[in-house]
This record gives C-alpha cells, sequence and structure tokens, in this order.
C-alpha cells in the first residue's frame, strides 16, 4: 500500500494536466489536496491495524470524511463560492444512502434466519454426518461459494469456520488450510451475483451492469475458487473426525422468513429492470413484508407454545417444557440493531472520503494514469490485486467514480478482480478478517499468506477464463451515468 501511494503523490506532484473530476477547483497540488490525501491514507493505516489496536475500523474514516469535506467546503469559502461543495456532498451521500439500506435490509434478513436457527441446523445436520476431513474441506467450500451468493461472505465464512472448528477441534493445520479454503470460495461466491459482494451491488445500483449479465461471471467465479482449492486438498489428510451428536430444532417461521428473503431479492430485481427504480425500493419493500409477518408471529406465539407445552407434557418432556417457557417473541428491530452497524459506517466514511477526493481532483488523475495512459486490462487487474491490501469498497467505488469509458466486458473484469483480488492476503476481505478473530490462533495472516501463490495462480486463471468466455463483451461500449 505504501508504494501505491507514494506513486500516487509522484503523479500529483509531477503531473500539472490533472483536473478536477467534479469539482471547479482543482485541487490535487494544493495544501488542502495534499493534506486531505494524508487524512485519508493515515485512517486507512489505522483501518488496516484494527486487529493489532482494536479500534473498530469505521471510526477513523468517519473523522477523516469530516475533516475532507470541511477542508474542501473551507477552501471553496476562500474562493467566494460556498454551497457547491453541499450539493458535491449531497449528491455523494445519495448514492451512499441507496446502498446502505439495501444491505441493511439484506443484513435485518440474515439476522433473522441466524435467530430462527437456520443456519445453526445446517451447522448441525455437517456435524452428524461425520465426513472425512478431505470431504469436510470440499463441502464446507463449495457450501461457502453458494451461500456467499445471497448472504455476505463474512456471515457465510463464519458459519462455515463454525462448523470446521467443532468437528476438527484442535486440529490446527486442518482448521487454518479449511479456513483459506473458506475464505477463497466466500469471496468467489459473491463476485458472480449483484447482492453477493457490496462492489457488484455497487455495480448494478449504478446500472453499468444488468442483473442477469453478472451471470457471466459465474464460470470465472468457480475457476477462482477451484484452482486453488484443487491444489490444497492434497494437503489434506486422508482420516475422520471423532463422531459428534447436535440435534438443532429450527424455531418456528424459519423457512418462511427464507422464502420472504427470496422474494424480497425478487422484488428488488423486478423493481430495477421492469419499472427502472432503484433496487433499494423493492428490498425496503421486502422489510416490509417481514415487519407483518413478524407481527404475525409474535400474535400466534400464546396460542403455539400451548399447543406445544400440551405435547411436551403429555410425553413427559420436562426438559422440553422448560425450554418453552423461555421462547422471546421475534422482534424485526431487534434483527435491525444486530446489524454489523461498524461496517454500514466504515462504508459510508469510505465513500465520503473517497468522495471528497474524487471533488478535489485525485480520480481523475488516477483514471488518466491508469486508464487512459495505458491498458484497462492491466489496470483492471492491478486494481483487484490493490484490493487485497486496500479494501475492495474504496476501489469500486473510485472506479464508478472516475467512469472510464470502458467496455462492457472491462466493467465485469473490474467486477470480478475487485471481488476476488481480496483473497490474496487474510486482511483482503472481511471475511478473512472476521475468521482471524474467530479462529485466533488457528488462523492466521502467516498462515494464509503461504498459499497465496495457488490463490494468485487462481485470479489469473480466473481472469484468463474471463477474458476467453466473455470476449464479445470486450467490444461493447459501456453506459454512461
Amino acid at each position: 500500500m505504501r508504494q501505491w501511494l507514494l506513486w500516487l503523490m509522484v503523479c500529483v506532484v509531477f503531473s500539472p494536466a490533472a483536473h478536477a473530476a467534479s469539482g471547479i477547483l482543482n485541487l490535487t497540488m494544493s495544501p488542502v489536496g495534499i493534506i486531505s490525501l494524508v487524512l485519508f491514507c493515515f485512517a486507512y493505516l489505522l483501518v488496516m491495524a484494527e486487529e493489532k489496536i482494536h479500534l473498530r475500523k469505521s471510526k477513523p474514516v468517519l473523522v477523516a470524511a469530516g475533516l475532507i469535506w470541511a477542508l474542501v467546503a473551507w477552501r471553496y469559502m476562500q474562493d467566494g463560492i460556498p454551497g457547491v461543495t453541499a450539493d458535491a456532498f449531497r449528491h455523494t451521500l445519495l448514492e451512499f444512502a441507496e446502498l446502505m439500506l439495501f444491505l441493511l435490509v439484506a443484513m435485518t434478513y440474515i439476522n433473522a434466519l441466524e435467530e430462527r436457527r437456520l443456519f445453526d441446523a445446517l451447522r448441525a445436520w455437517m456435524i452428524r454426518k461425520g465426513f472425512s476431513y478431505r470431504s469436510l474441506f470440499w463441502i464446507s467450500g463449495v457450501l461457502a461459494f453458494f451461500i456467499s451468493s445471497f448472504a455476505n461472505n463474512m456471515t457465510t465464512a463464519m458459519l462455515m469456520c463454525a462448523v470446521v472448528m467443532k468437528v476438527a477441534e484442535g486440529d490446527k493445520r486442518f482448521i487454518n488450510l479449511t479456513c483459506v479454503n473458506i475464505v477463497i470460495a466466500a469471496n468467489a461466491g459473491g463476485a458472480f451475483i449483484p447482492f453477493g459482494d457490496i462492489t457488484t451491488l455497487m455495480v448494478w445500483q449504478a446500472g453499468i451492469i444488468n442483473f442477469n449479465e453478472f451471470f457471466t461471471l459465474f464460470l470465472p467465479a468457480v475457476v477462482n475458487y477451484l484452482v486453488p482449492a484443487i491444489i490444497m486438498s492434497f494437503f489434506v489428510e486422508r482420516r475422520y473426525p471423532a463422531a459428534l451428536q447436535e440435534d438443532v430444532e429450527l424455531k418456528r417461521g424459519a423457512l418462511r422468513i427464507l422464502t420472504l428473503f427470496l422474494a424480497t431479492i425478487a422484488l428488488a430485481v423486478l423493481y430495477h429492470s421492469w419499472l427502472d427504480l432503484p433496487p433499494v425500493l423493492g428490498m425496503m419493500t421486502g422489510l416490509g413484508l417481514l415487519q407483518f409477518f413478524g407481527f404475525f408471529l409474535r400474535k400466534t406465539l400464546p396460542g403455539s407454545l400451548a399447543r406445544k407445552r400440551a405435547m411436551a407434557e403429555r410425553e413427559g418432556d420436562i426438559e422440553r417444557v422448560r425450554s418453552l417457557g423461555q421462547v422471546v417473541p421475534f422482534d424485526v428491530f431487534n434483527r435491525i440493531a444486530r446489524a454489523e452497524w461498524d461496517t454500514l459506517l466504515f462504508f459510508y466514511g469510505v465513500v465520503m472520503c473517497v468522495g471528497g477526493l474524487g471533488y478535489i481532483g485525485y480520480l481523475e488523475l488516477l483514471s488518466t494514469t491508469l486508464y487512459a495512459n495505458g491498458d484497462p486490462t492491466v489496470a483492471n487487474v492491478v486494481l483487484g490485486l490493490m484490493s487485497s491490501v486496500v479494501d475492495n469498497i474504496p476501489v469500486m467505488f473510485a472506479v464508478l467514480t472516475m467512469h472510464p469509458d470502458m467496455s462492457h466486458g472491462q466493467w465485469l473484469l473490474i467486477t470480478l478482480t475487485a471481488g476476488v483480488g481480496g483473497s490474496l492476503l487474510s486482511i483482503g476481505s472481511a471475511a478473512g478478517v472476521a475468521l482471524m478473530g474467530q479462529a485466533r490462533g488457528y488462523y492466521t495472516f502467516v498462515g494464509h499468506l503461504k498459499w497465496a501463490p495457488v490463490i494468485l495462480l487462481g485470479y489469473f486463471a480466473s481472469v484468463a477464463m474471463h477474458l476467453w468466455l466473455n470476449a464479445a463483451s470486450f467490444s461493447d461500449v459501456s453506459p454512461v451515468l
């Protein structure tokens, strides 16, 4: 990251052709511009050190965003043009608001399914089956790949990691290897569907790629996962873990909430594809449906408990009777409160920071350096690799703000590379960072790093697959925002 930032600073100092992307003033070489860039870099260094200093990642970027926009507004006031900065800020805020509400609804549904014990039931089923280590390696990876296409990659990775930690308790080598596999699978699985990852959601809501076009990235995403997984599978020992027994009963309404979630996703797609409305409108409508269903669950809870209690008493199941007395009514707002607010606030801070730097003029400078003066394929591959160090959210938001003149195939390429590039390092994605905390001492930065060469092989293989499979799309010009 330091080398990239140094390179960007050199471009700023020695490029007199830099112009502000969306502002009136070119501030890239001014004290305000340099200070803003330093503030963002310092904030991001604190984000990267989250695991060491235990400072939540949202805090530094929130402060940096406020300071950057304050500096820009002050400079515009000095030049006698107040108000322009406020309009630019509101435009950036609107882009964030649509994405934030979409993510909030998705997180609420995932938390509701978790509270209804759907994921616990899946984990218990895997544990009861007594799979071999090699089978567990593949099953956890494949499930992570497909589950992350509709659940966020962090939740998916933590679910699969919980299974592995339970079944292979104490086996540090196997847990580390399987966690690496899970991180790669979770990141790849989110790359071929709009709501699988924040970056794909950003591209979809920007109207650059249609919903069905994301599925052309399915095979490249599969290749990205399979190439390193096949190689790593040869290092899994051929043995069986100790048999475990765990029974989990789904709470009432679990499968109906899953159906509502799928219906909500369908609404978002229909609103966007048929009515040309923002997808967030469909998601918020789905949140209302979940609230109605939560009301139904609360109203019918006493009758349901009475029937189950009578049945348990007839069967003499005292433990069952006791557990029924501890049932808490379903509350949608409790599920909203349990959303990953640190992630959402971090998202806000990053979007505002990058928006401010774009208003200063740095994004047009970066766009000119990477795209206008070079091969967009190389630029998109490099930016994907950069996302293993710099979070893919600012990388993708920067590209969307720059909006370089690229073909449809190139937009699909940056969507793919930004989504899977974070698998190279354990700190490169939310899934990796979460597992370092969950499997502390088992899954580590160094343990992941030693598999980086095979992960890199999968990265380039997926790029090659996309360039070959979707070659026709590289001649199409993308729509202008």
